[in-house]
């Protein structure tokens, strides 16, 4: 067994194993098309239309700063007491943090709710380790194209909620125009309603989900035995098996190897390009038009979001296994990661429309393009998470070693919302390159990642 082989060798003659569609995640976001309407309304930018990128773009990076200080711990401890018992502190995290969104009234507030949701949920990870325990070689590339697709179906869903309810008593006076406290709350009802949903999934996650780790240990035995280890000075070992021959989880230290380094690393690269985009697609289509922007409204901007996620949805179900059976995983990922450089490029030429012909049907034509080009990057998501799987030195490791990789990208998803947006208000507002320095810079990180990717093995036997 070899570097490109791993834990996806496939065996001769092999039937595909059925997937088990009962134990894939689902969940959604909703806070992207009111985030910028919601910095300028709690008063953080005092008017200047040309500040609302910097908090939008700080907003976004709270979650994966504090993610990336919990996402491997959680993953870990996923290994020895199962992937179920953290998955449930996840949703209860996620579901409590999007309360406290709503509720918040101050850009502290925000900041808090967003980091106890990035502190508590490590779900990424284990998830992916869990898809990856219940699949195998004949079925590992239909199983995570259903990845982006739960994804996809929260960006359906969440645009739409948070774009058509947000403030909803100007928005629907009729319905909510006497409910004083959702004029004080004005978000409160587009973050309960993913809130409730999660409730929802935390109780029926509880009751039906399968826990796929073999051996499970219980929290206190975990906490039992680190301490006795403590006072009697012991070393953890790198054996792989217990006694009776089961796998076990392997020290962190054995983790930092060549495949896993590179398979982060792709990913990494990739979850950077995706961010910075998504980071800026928001405040570019809100941006006034004078300015270079779309001029959108919150309403405007959630359902060309959805659409996104319903064509995403789609693509993702019906042609990624396809394509990777039929090009490969290293070919489908570096088209995916290739398809970033026009959808960049469309932010520059959206704009040079808008200053001589306004807000045409070429610009329209335009943005469809640049939402094509950004569902064929999504590609590179189910090709990546193959490679990672194939990197984990066993299968007891697994939780580890996409926690350890989630990490990585966690601390690229931090940066790169912030930087992006930052960047795009200062190529704004100091007109650096005409305004267009911002997309100058993500397309030539577009050229780091493909080389990047070259590195990748070229086939996973």
């Amino acid at each position: 067994m070899n570097e490109e082989t791993h834990l996806l060798e496939a065996q001769p003659e092999r039937k595909r194993t059925p997937l088990p569609w009962s134990q894939l995640p689902l969940t959604s976001q909703v806070i992207f098309p009111f985030a910028p309407q919601l910095m300028r309304d709690i008063g953080v930018t005092h008017g200047d239309e040309r500040q609302v990128g910097y908090y939008v773009g700080f907003m976004q990076s709270l979650f994966f700063l504090t993610q990336a200080f919990t996402v491997l711990q959680w993953s870990r401890l996923s290994d020895h007491i199962g992937r179920k018992p953290v998955i449930l502190s996840g949703l209860c995290g996620l579901a409590i943090s999007m309360y406290s969104f709503g509720l918040s009234r101050t850009f502290l507030g925000l900041v808090l709710s967003r980091s106890l949701n990035g502190a508590l949920n490590g779900n990424i990870g284990v998830i992916k380790s869990m898809v990856a325990e219940l699949t195998d070689a004949t079925n590992i590339a239909e199983a995570y194209s259903y990845i982006p697709i739960a994804s996809c179906s929260g960006a359906i869903i969440g645009p739409i909620i948070g774009g058509a309810l947000a403030r909803p008593a100007d928005q629907f006076p009729s319905l909510f125009g006497n409910s004083q406290f959702l004029k004080d709350y004005p978000y409160f009802l587009p973050c309960a309603i993913p809130a409730t949903f999660t409730v929802v999934a935390w109780t029926i996650t509880f009751l039906f989900l399968e826990e796929t780790v073999k051996q499970p240990k219980s929290f206190r035995s975990l906490v039992t035995e680190h301490i006795s280890a403590k006072s009697q000075t012991t070393t953890i070992t790198s054996d792989v098996s217990d006694n009776d021959g089961a796998e076990k989880p392997l020290p962190l230290r054995s983790l930092l190897i060549r495949q896993v380094i590179i398979a982060g690393g792709n990913y990494a690269m990739l979850s950077l390009l995706e961010i910075t985009f998504r980071a800026i697609q928001p405040v570019f289509m809100s941006t006034p038009i004078e300015l270079g922007g779309l001029g959108l409204s919150t309403s405007a901007i959630g359902k060309i979001l959805s659409t996104y996620g319903v064509l995403n949805a789609l693509f993702q179900f019906f042609v990624f296994a396809r394509l990777d059976r039929l090009w490969g995983t290293k070919t489908t990922f570096t088209v995916g990661i290739a398809s970033a450089l026009p959808a960049f490029g469309c932010y520059p030429v959206m704009t040079a429309l808008i200053r001589t012909q306004g807000r045409s049907s070429m610009v329209w034509a335009v943005l469809a393009f640049q939402v094509a080009s950004s569902i064929v990057l999504s590609l590179s998501y189910g090709a990546v998470f193959i490679y990672i799987t194939a990197a984990s030195p066993n299968r007891a490791s697994l939780g580890a070693t996409n926690g350890l990789c989630q990490m990585v990208v966690s601390i690229f998803r931090t940066i790169g919302p912030a930087a992006a947006d930052s960047l795009y208000s200062a190529s704004l507002k100091h007109q650096l390159l005409n305004g267009f320095l911002v997309y100058y810079v993500l397309m030539a990180s577009v050229f780091v990642a493909l080389l990047v990717a070259s590195l990748l093995p070229t086939r996973l036997k």
